[in-house]
């Protein structure tokens, strides 16, 4: 018995009480631990990688919005200053029509030519 003042004999703690525990077994006992581990897995954890992940994809969808009305906003524009009418010249005839409907037709026939021009190197390259 202890008096007052004086410290009480150390005992062993209950199992799962231990602060110290790290969930292994005692050595040479070849039993598998019994207690359960302290904290949840990482999938599970408030804050871990789910949540952000989740607060990327949202600054993600934000930027890609952002972005989506600058874009917009640029062609808008683009289609308002371009608006006066040119004379185009085909191989066969001369057509009248706007500016912007011209500068559209002739990005559509370079991006077509420009990935044709891939498509053809692309096979070389597999044939070789």
């Amino acid at each position: 018995m202890t008096t007052p003042g004086t410290p009480a004999e150390p005992r062993p703690s209950a199992p799962g009480t231990d602060p110290f525990a790290t969930g292994a077994a005692p050595y040479g006992t070849g039993a598998p631990a019994s207690n359960p581990p302290a904290t949840p897995p990482a999938s599970n954890r408030p804050g871990g990688p789910s949540r952000a992940r989740a607060a990327g994809r949202t600054a993600g969808l934000g930027l890609a919005l952002a972005l989506l009305i600058a874009v917009t906003v640029i062609l808008v524009l683009f289609v308002v200053f371009n608006g006066q009418t040119v004379q185009i010249s085909l191989v066969f005839a001369d057509v009248d029509a706007p500016l912007v409907l011209a500068l559209l037709i002739a990005a559509v026939l370079g991006a077509l030519i420009a990935s044709l021009a891939g498509a053809v190197m692309r096979a070389r390259r597999r044939s070789r």
